[in-house]
C-alpha cells in the first residue's frame, strides 16, 4: 500500500477515493490505509457502497449504522481532512427516496460533506437541498461518441457551485465491460483518452477530478502499474500535470503480478483524487455555505475553510 501511494503522489494525484461499507475485512483494510496515509501526508475520501451485489439499494437503517461507525472511529482523522472535515461520496443515492436520503444526510451533516452520486442534472436537483455537492462516477462514457459530453459535465457542475457544493467531475483513462458480461469498449489510445476525459472535467470547474480508478482492472480503467500497460498511465497523468515521469523503481511490468491483475491494493477499490479548485474559488465556496439558513438544507458551519488546511 505504502508504495502505492508514492507512486500516485508522484503522478500528482492528492489522495484515493476508497470504496467502503462496514465489514471486519473492509474496516481493517481501511485502518491500515489510513495509517499509511497519515504518514504520506496523502488524503482519503470515502465512497459509500450504498447498492449490493445485485444493484438494489441496501436497508438504508445499514447506511445510517456504517456512517455512525465511521465518524465515531475515523471522523477526526487528518487523512480525511482535505476540505476541512471528511467526504463521504453516497453511491447510488438515484436508488434511495428523498426521504431515505434525508434521514441519514440529517444526522451527519455538521460532522461530515455528504455528496450524492447522480447521473444527471435532474437526480442531484432532487437531492440538493440534502447533500454537499456531486461526484458522477462515469468511466463508460465515449467521448468520441457521446454528444454534449462536457456539456453536460458543465451543466452539473455550474448547478452544484450554485449551491455552495463540492463537484467532483469523472475522468477516466478507457474501458472495456467485457470482463464483466458487457460489450462496451472505450479505447485508451496510448494515453489520448486520458487526456481529453480529464480536459472535458476541467472544463467544468470541478473543485477535484475523481479519476476512475487507480486499480478497478475488471472495467479497465485502472492507471496503477500493471502487467500490460507498465506505467504508461501514470506517466500520462503526470504529463498532464506538469510534473517529471514517476520513477516506479524496480517494478517490471513483464514480471507476475503480486494480486493475479497487478499490484493492487487488496479489498478496497479506489478511484483518484486530483484537487483541482483554485484556493479562491473553494474559500468562496465555502463562505457561500456557511451563509445559507440551516432551514434551507444547507449547512451553518464554522469549518476551516479548504485554505486553511491547503
Amino acid at each position: 500500500m505504502q508504495q502505492h501511494i508514492r507512486w500516485a503522489k508522484q503522478a500528482g494525484i492528492n489522495g484515493f477515493i476508497v470504496s467502503w461499507k462496514s465489514m471486519p475485512k473492509l474496516n481493517r483494510r481501511l485502518e491500515q490505509l489510513i495509517e499509511l496515509a497519515e504518514t504520506e501526508n496523502f488524503k482519503l475520501l470515502i465512497i459509500y457502497q450504498g447498492l449490493d451485489f445485485e444493484r438494489e439499494p441496501i436497508p438504508v437503517e445499514k447506511v445510517a449504522r456504517d456512517l455512525d461507525y465511521f465518524v465515531y472511529r475515523w471522523g477526526n482523522h487528518p487523512a480525511f481532512d482535505l476540505f476541512g472535515r471528511p467526504v463521504v461520496i453516497w453511491s447510488g443515492t438515484w436508488e434511495f427516496s428523498v426521504e431515505e436520503i434525508a434521514s441519514v444526510t440529517e444526522r451527519f451533516r455538521d460532522r461530515i460533506y455528504i455528496l450524492a452520486s447522480e447521473r444527471n442534472l435532474e437526480g442531484y436537483q432532487r437531492l440538493r437541498h440534502l447533500v454537499d455537492g456531486n461526484a458522477y462516477y462515469w468511466s463508460s462514457v465515449n467521448p468520441d461518441t457521446y454528444p454534449g459530453y462536457e456539456e453536460k459535465l458543465q451543466e452539473m457542475g455550474d448547478a452544484v457551485h450554485a449551491d455552495g457544493g463540492l463537484w467532483i467531475a469523472p475522468a477516466a483513462p478507457g474501458f472495456d465491460a467485457r470482463l464483466i458480461g458487457g460489450t462496451r469498449v472505450v479505447e485508451r489510445k496510448d494515453g489520448e483518452t486520458l487526456k481529453r476525459e480529464f480536459a472535458a472535467a476541467l472544463s467544468s470547474s470541478p473543485d477535484a477530478i475523481g479519476l476512475i480508478s487507480w486499480n478497478e482492472f475488471s472495467e479497465n480503467s485502472h492507471i496503477e502499474p500493471s502487467e500490460k500497460y507498465g506505467a504508461r498511465y501514470l506517466e500520462v497523468l503526470a504529463q498532464i500535470r506538469g510534473l517529471p515521469a514517476p520513477d516506479v523503481g524496480n517494478f517490471d511490468s513483464d514480471a507476475p503480478a503480486a494480486t493475479g491483475a497487478g499490484y493492487g491494493l487488496p479489498m478496497i477499490g479506489a478511484m483518484v483524487l486530483l484537487l483541482i479548485a483554485s484556493l479562491a474559488a473553494i474559500v468562496w465556496r465555502e463562505a457561500y455555505r456557511r451563509k445559507q439558513p440551516v432551514d434551507s438544507g444547507r449547512r451553518n458551519t464554522t469549518d476551516e475553510t479548504a485554505a486553511d488546511l491547503l
